[in-house]
Order: C-alpha cells, then sequence, then structure tokens
C-alpha cells in the first residue's frame, strides 16, 4: 500500500490530520497535470495552474466525505475535478456578463499558445458530448476523461481503470470517433 493510499483510507475514515499529509504528496503531480490541461486552453486563460490544482484539490477532499480505492482512483477524480472546472470556466467566459465572445489578448508574443488550443464554445461541445458518450458507455467516457484531462498515460490509464493497454487503445480510438460524429453534429470541430 502505498503512503497515498494509506492517507486516502485515513481520509476516508475521518482522519482531518490525514487531509494536510495527502496534498504534500500529491501536488506535484497534480500540478503537472493542471499544466498539461492549461497548455491546450485558448490565449488569455487566466487560470493557473497552481489555482487549478487547488481549486481541484478543494472539491476533492472538501466537505463532502470522499472514499477512494487507490492512487489511480484519486487521480482519477482529480482529472474529472479539473475537467468540471475548465468547463465551468469556459462556460463563465462565454458569458456576455463576462464578456460574451470577446478574448483578451496578451501583448507578448511568446506567450501564444500552440494552435491546438481549445476555444470555450469546443470545450462546451466536447463536454456535452463526453456526458452523451457517458450515457452510452461510462467506462469509455472515463478513458478519455483519464487521457485527455488528467494527462495520463495510455498505460496509466489502462491501469486505473483496471483494463489492458490494447482495450484502452481501441477504447479510445472508438471514443475518438464516437465524439468526433457527435462534436460534427453541432457543426463544432472534430476532436483532435
Amino acid at each position: 500500500m502505498t503512503d497515498v493510499t494509506r492517507i486516502l483510507n485515513a481520509i476516508e475514515r475521518g482522519d482531518a490530520k490525514a487531509t494536510d499529509e495527502l496534498l504534500p504528496l500529491v501536488y506535484e503531480e497534480l500540478r503537472i497535470l493542471a499544466a498539461q490541461k492549461l497548455s491546450h486552453e485558448s490565449p488569455g486563460q487566466t487560470l493557473q495552474a497552481t489555482a487549478l490544482v487547488h481549486e481541484a484539490y478543494i472539491r476533492l477532499v472538501g466537505d463532502k466525505p470522499q472514499s477512494w480505492d487507490n492512487h489511480g482512483h484519486f487521480f482519477a477524480a482529480a482529472a474529472e475535478a479539473m475537467r468540471r472546472i475548465l468547463v465551468e470556466n469556459a462556460r463563465r467566459k462565454k458569458c456576455h456578463r463576462h464578456g460574451g465572445g470577446r478574448q483578451r489578448v496578451e501583448l507578448d508574443e511568446g506567450a501564444i499558445l500552440a494552435p491546438d488550443d481549445v476555444p470555450p464554445d469546443d470545450m462546451l461541445a466536447l463536454d456535452e458530448a463526453l456526458e452523451r458518450l457517458a450515457d452510452h458507455n461510462k467506462p469509455m467516457a472515463d478513458l478519455v476523461k483519464l487521457r485527455a484531462f488528467a494527462g495520463l498515460t495510455g498505460k496509466q490509464a489502462a491501469e486505473a481503470l483496471g483494463i489492458s493497454e490494447s482495450k484502452a487503445c481501441e477504447d479510445l480510438a472508438y471514443a475518438r470517433a464516437w465524439l468526433a460524429l457527435e462534436i460534427g453534429k453541432g457543426d463544432h470541430s472534430p476532436v483532435a
């Protein structure tokens, strides 16, 4: 049993001190995942990796008692929390009250992100398609979330879900095609 799993079990039993022990053990991994996710956001993103980690962590170990089976299960929950935060942020940015479709322009050209950034509209379309995929095949949707939002490798995602790496590869190929079709129905960009 890893230290993380031991601490997660202590949190589940209600040990308040265990929550304080968990963050230092998982912080760097969560920060790397957050940075990976934010690197795919559109220019003008105001959410920083540190803030995303802290918000996700608060949601994971907040007021509601949580239960995780192991290290992989915790990171799957972290990926889901980060995904929800990014989707909420995209929705907030899309609201007219928060500037509508306007984007913040940085003066530093070095701060411009790669062309595969996900605009808020596409993030919302992806989220809606993922919800439909979860209704159709929840394990497949979980696999996409682990790969796309947690930045796990195929092997890591397969281990977290308890499936073979080849099954994960097949499911991911199917999910990409399914999501591209679903997103295409709404005239949004296809999933890469």
